[in-house]
């Protein structure tokens, strides 16, 4: 009944208001019928609030967003249905779901009452043009009663993730390189020496079929030995981006991370469109969320969009080489980078020694911040490195970089501060 009370509503107050001053007033000057009108007007919003406060009201809220993923710039939709389990009947409902900002403003809704078992259906669109992982919700209602003296107040608990991933451009095709760590350009054929005997074989595991019992080699072991499963070639392709924040310039989605981002995003959808298996790591070292077997399962980008999506600068001064190991992969590595230090040059080194094939985007950041200074950038350090490299300004078109980059074989990288094609 308190809470009940302190969730009067102006005019509920008003009412109040009105009927202690009826009161008082027919009892200064002795009217008897003005004060069973102000006993009246008092009485309502008492009673309204306690039939409120001894209600019991089962509000179920189910939420959907469709799609859960959408790219920069992209709307998606978010499904309300609330449904009534208990068996009061409910009034006017008063919705509003909590969202960031960035999402736009807070949906609000008005909602006629909801009878025992019935249901009410409410949507709307949220838009962001940053990338992240958003929390939709929870949802707030506020119980009116049909003469609007009192609102109660109830709050859901679930939520629901919205994860927004960065702009992407179509990119061209070019000579990437690397192909022949799998089935990318080049397709390792069957090898032309060697005889049948040549088989790879395995231990017999429970549950193989008997078929592939590879006879003369149990014989020779005094094992049960199978042939392997023949396993497809993919070809593989390391993308690095340098998210230090002493590499970037800029705030907000205007900064030169920000395009880093977008840059090996683009390439991510380019690269396993190719058919490539794409691992991501970052200057902290591998993502483990978009793994080889990932990529191998046929889900395409979508995982890597979406660890890129939630890319945090880190505060490492310096590039971490830890995951190159002893032997590389021998196969393709893009690499997005920022400013380019001295430090940086023997990490950058093992990388291209480590790599089948190197091309890297580096970003003048720099220009990110004086756009009328003289173009620099990390190209000719690249280059020195073995690195297939160009630059990319702020005003640049990734995909003219991207083609650049293809027509740069029989060059190590374009000009320092050529200007892009548009």
């Amino acid at each position: 009944m308190r809470e009940a009370l302190a969730a009067l509503t102006v005019r509920g107050r008003a009412f109040v208001a009105a009927g202690v001053t009826a009161v008082v007033c027919a009892i200064v000057l002795g009217q008897p019928a003005l004060t069973r009108v102000g006993v009246l007007v008092l009485a309502l919003p008492v009673v309204t609030a306690a039939v409120l406060a001894r209600s019991r009201y089962r509000l179920a809220l189910v939420r959907t967003v469709a799609p859960q993923v959408v790219s920069a710039g992209q709307s998606a939709r978010v499904n309300l249905t609330l449904t009534n389990e208990g068996r009061t009947p409910s009034g006017v409902l008063l919705l509003e779901d909590q969202v960031p900002y960035v999402l736009g403003s807070r949906p609000r809704f008005v909602l006629e009452g909801i009878a025992h078992g019935w249901r009410r259906h409410a949507s709307y669109q949220v838009r962001s043009d940053v990338r992240g992982r958003f929390e939709l919700g929870p949802m707030t209602v506020r119980v009116a009663d049909p003469f609007g003296l009192v609102e109660l107040g109830r709050s859901f608990r679930t939520t629901a993730t919205l994860t927004v991933t960065p702009r992407t451009v179509a990119l061209p095709s070019i000579p990437l390189g690397g192909g022949w760590t799998g089935a990318g350009d080049n397709r390792p054929r069957a090898f032309a020496t060697g005889s049948a005997e040549d088989v790879a074989v395995r231990e017999y595991r429970r549950g193989d079929d008997l078929r592939r019992v590879h006879w003369r080699s149990s014989a020779r072991t005094g094992e049960l030995m199978v042939r392997r499963e023949e396993q497809p070639w993919q070809s593989r392709a390391t993308l690095f981006i340098d998210n230090r924040a002493s590499a970037h310039r800029g705030h907000g989605v205007a900064s030169s991370l920000e395009a880093a981002v977008s840059a090996a995003a683009s390439v991510a959808v380019h690269l396993t469109r190719r058919g490539f298996a794409v691992r991501l790591v970052t200057a902290a070292g591998e993502d483990v969320g978009a793994a080889w077997h990932q990529r191998e399962a046929g889900v395409g980008a979508g995982p890597l969009l979406e660890a890129l999506a939630v890319l945090q600068p880190v505060t490492s001064p310096r590039l971490d080489g830890s995951w190159l190991g002893e032997h590389g992969h021998g196969g393709l590595t893009v690499a997005v980078l920022g400013a380019v230090e001295a430090l940086d040059v023997p990490v950058l080194r093992r990388m291209r020694h480590h790599a089948g094939s190197g091309l890297a985007v580096a970003l003048d950041v720099d220009a990110w911040v004086d756009v009328d200074g003289t173009p620099g950038g990390a190209v000719p350090v690249l280059a020195q490195q073995g690195w297939r490299a160009t630059t990319l300004l702020p005003g640049d078109r990734l995909d003219s970089a991207w083609q650049e980059l293809g027509s740069a074989v029989g060059r190590s990288s374009r000009p320092r501060g050529a200007e892009v094609a548009r």
